[in-house]
């Protein structure tokens, strides 16, 4: 009798043992994290706008952290390529994916037999801005609101055209024209650079940019931009008004976070917030995120993770609007 007490006992206490020793083990990952070069994955080319966001959080971090900090590039496959990279790490904090965190919601909707299943696969670990597309024109043509693009592509019908780059600027101009009721054709860019000559020849009439490009390019003089697609004015851009403001409600935000393989502890993953709280409390960081078209937005883990499946969910509505259909 004794001895099956004995074994019972034994029974219940060694799943407990495991389980301290695992939350040991963390804690001892933690107190020696980080003890080696950490990696930011990039999911745009070296030297594009959104690129220049996370080269700018690696200066940051390195005297933070007072470890080396490698920017890693790998673009592709509407950033697919480079979340996948960093899904396949090893979840210690060592490779960490800065790049838009609604862009991998929206992946969710856009690629046929992702492999790669976001909700579950990773942890946003701290949110770093929010920003919102643009609807630009060549600044030569005579359109200086929403209002009069709007009467000039409706009377041009299926003959009026509309530059598009990457789905967050489908999804914009997709919305705009189903509630001003326009048949503007899009037509499909690479990068927003590309689309510049065009918007100067008039082969197209307008397009929706995201705010690095579109800002950077009006300072130069070569676009105009009419409205921003966030519900309401961004601090980053106080003079320009929003689609809501011009008769066409959207809310578009975009936003950019540090995110971690799912199963990263829970310790190591508020470190990274810690960091990049740092970050925010810099000077510099509100200056050079308004330069870009963002603002700084700071949250926790758990908020951060919540905003990213509710972007899942609203991304399938959004969509839906811009008739996008599923590729791979």
């Amino acid at each position: 009798m004794a001895g099956t007490s004995f074994f019972r006992v034994m029974r219940l206490a060694l799943p407990a043992a495991a389980a301290l020793a695992l939350i040991s083990l963390s804690g001892a990952q933690a107190q020696q994290y980080p003890s080696q070069d950490i990696h930011l994955v990039s999911a745009f080319p070296p030297g594009s706008g959104a690129d220049v966001l996370v080269r700018y959080v690696a200066e940051k971090l390195r005297p933070i952290t007072n470890r080396t900090v490698i920017v890693e590039n790998k673009p592709g496959a509407g950033g697919n390529i480079a979340t996948e990279y960093v899904v396949r790490s090893k979840p210690d904090g060592y490779t960490i994916l800065v790049h838009s965190a609604n862009t991998l919601a929206s992946n969710v909707h856009l690629i046929r037999n992702n492999p790669v299943d976001v909700s579950k696969q990773i942890q946003v670990a701290a949110t770093i801005n929010r920003q919102a597309f643009m609807l630009v024109v060549d600044p030569k043509r005579p359109f200086h609101s929403v209002a009069e693009l709007t009467t000039y592509a409706k009377a041009q019908g299926d003959k009026s055209t509309v530059a598009v780059v990457g789905n967050g600027s489908i999804i914009m101009c997709s919305i705009y024209k189903e509630l001003a009721g326009l048949t503007a054709v899009d037509v499909a860019y690479k990068v927003g650079q590309d689309t510049l000559n065009d918007l100067a020849s008039g082969r197209v009439d307008f397009s929706c940019q995201d705010p690095v490009f579109a800002l950077s390019q009006q300072r130069e003089g070569r676009v105009r931009v009419l409205a921003i697609a966030s519900g309401e004015r961004m601090a980053s851009a106080p003079d320009i008004p929003t689609m809501k403001e011009s008769g066409y409600p959207m809310d578009l935000i975009g936003w950019f976070a540090a995110m971690v393989p799912a199963g990263t502890p829970r310790p190591i993953v508020d470190q990274i917030n810690g960091w990049f709280a740092k970050i925010h409390a810099d000077p510099e960081t509100p200056k050079f995120l308004n330069n870009f078209g963002g603002v700084p937005w700071l949250s926790t883990p758990d908020e951060g993770q919540a905003r990213l499946l509710r972007d899942i969910k609203d991304f399938a509505e959004y969509v839906r609007i811009a008739k996008l259909k599923p590729q791979g």
